[in-house]
């Protein structure tokens, strides 16, 4: 406890990481703020009681509950994660895009610049979705067809808003200032779920014990996650030596860190979406709302869904660890500085070894990925409130317990940097760090 208290002591005596927290803390507040800021022209009262199910649960989450409350952040910044991914696909689809991937500085401002073009074309078309599916005509103060194009500019300017704050958080701020926003919104959902597990626990079935070993089983898959996310298998390179006047360079082994998981949470979120088709295809063909396959697959319980989930977790794992990892270009600049792997000759023999290892390593990790992810209908099934059950894995834990490492890991760099001791006593704090991938991609930032 002494220790804790000297690090919460030496963090305040920077003066540069005091005015960072500070400045994050203040950012995620006008956040936390506007979340609650109603849209106008909607009756905020009838929306008071609404529950979230579903997609729109989990959109909520990730939201803050501005979603299920029709506030002016309602659609958070996931229209901007959606831009994201859609750019980094394109850098692998389209050469004009993988030409400014390689543009260094410049290239990846024309790429921001694409990705905030196409995030206003995207929230525009969600926020007219979000009028027309979530805002029933009871909750409107004003007529069409001035209520929807209001609406669809405010929920527009408070994605750019959110987008801003993120992007200040980034530069003025401790952390990745998007995946710090995604991350209080998922933490602002748990206190709720947790008084409504103890409560339901206390007063009705199961009783104190059984929410003590509901709360134990969280901190081991929580402990689990961290895991998978920290896991990497280190490959041995060694750089010749090289002699520059007086000075010597290279001659020394260093390693390349291979992720475990080197996908994160990407598979998860694209299986998520194609999990959803049947439960949209019952709601725009009722006659089909009857189909036995239908109605399995629809139930997030039931074993069915979860195994087609898991198996679409494993193959987008693979999919997407092959877009966003090259081996043959981390052989290529192993090769232009000098490095070389241990018995294994340089050129193609490398980017072949580092193929399979990545290949051997890629699925463990595929299948702890799919088992966080089917954790929640797991604790749904044993009798965990549906609220509670999400924060036993799934897209929302990956996300905090990634978050919170990549945090920390700043901190206690600048900890470092100051001739501080860290935030553990042995060991450093490992984060998300990237592995070496395609020249120019950057990474989600989630």
């Amino acid at each position: 406890m002494k220790k804790f208290f000297t690090t919460l002591s030496n963090i305040w005596k920077i003066e540069d990481l005091r005015v960072r927290i500070i400045n994050t803390l203040l950012f995620l507040l006008i956040y936390r703020v506007g979340s609650f800021v109603v849209l106008p022209g909607v009756n905020g009262a009838s929306f008071a009681n609404q529950k979230a199910e579903g997609l729109v649960g989990l959109l909520n989450m990730f939201a803050g509950g501005s979603f299920s409350r029709a506030s002016i952040f309602a659609l958070g910044v996931m229209p901007y994660i959606s831009a994201s991914i859609v750019v980094q696909l394109l850098g692998i689809a389209v050469p004009y895009f993988t030409k400014l991937q390689k543009e260094g500085e410049s290239g990846r401002n024309k790429l921001n610049q694409w990705t905030r073009y196409l995030t206003i074309g995207i929230t525009a078309l969600q926020a007219i979705g979000y009028v027309r599916s979530q805002i029933g005509p009871d909750a409107r103060l004003i007529s069409d067809p001035l209520f929807t194009l209001l609406t669809t500019v405010v929920l527009t300017a408070g994605t750019l808003f959110v987008m801003w704050l993120g992007e200040k958080i980034t530069d003025k701020g401790i952390g990745n200032g998007i995946s710090l926003i995604i991350m209080v919104g998922i933490i602002a959902q748990l206190p709720g779920a947790f008084i409504t597990e103890f409560s339901s626990r206390t007063s009705g079935t199961g009783g104190l014990v059984t929410f003590i070993v509901e709360i134990v089983a969280l901190i081991g898959v929580v402990m689990f996650t961290i895991l998978i996310v920290q896991g990497t298998r280190k490959i041995a390179v060694q750089y010749a030596k090289r002699i520059v006047g007086n000075k010597q360079y290279g001659g020394v082994r260093q390693y390349i860190p291979l992720k475990v998981n080197a996908a994160g949470v990407m598979p998860i979120i694209f299986a998520q979406a194609l999990m959803f088709i049947p439960a949209t295809v019952q709601q725009f063909f009722p006659k089909a709302a009857s189909n036995g396959i239908l109605i399995a697959m629809s139930n997030s319980n039931s074993w069915q869904h979860n195994t087609v989930f898991g198996i679409l977790i494993i193959l987008f794992t693979y999919f997407y660890t092959a877009i966003t990892v090259n081996p043959n270009q981390m052989a290529d600049d192993m090769k232009k500085n000098g490095g070389f792997i241990p018995g294994i000759k340089p050129g193609k023999s490398t980017a072949d070894f580092i193929d399979g290892v990545i290949s051997k390593i890629t699925l463990p990790g595929s299948i702890f990925l799919a088992i966080i992810a089917i954790i929640p209908a797991i604790a749904s099934l044993v009798g965990v409130s549906p609220i509670f059950a999400r924060f036993f894995g799934g897209t929302s834990l990956i996300i905090l317990v990634g978050v919170v490492l990549d945090t920390l890991q700043q901190i206690e760099s600048h900890l470092l940097m100051r001739h501080y001791d860290g935030l553990m006593k042995t060991g450093r704090i490992k984060g998300r760090t990237a592995m070496p991938a395609a020249a120019g991609t950057s990474p989600t930032v989630i």
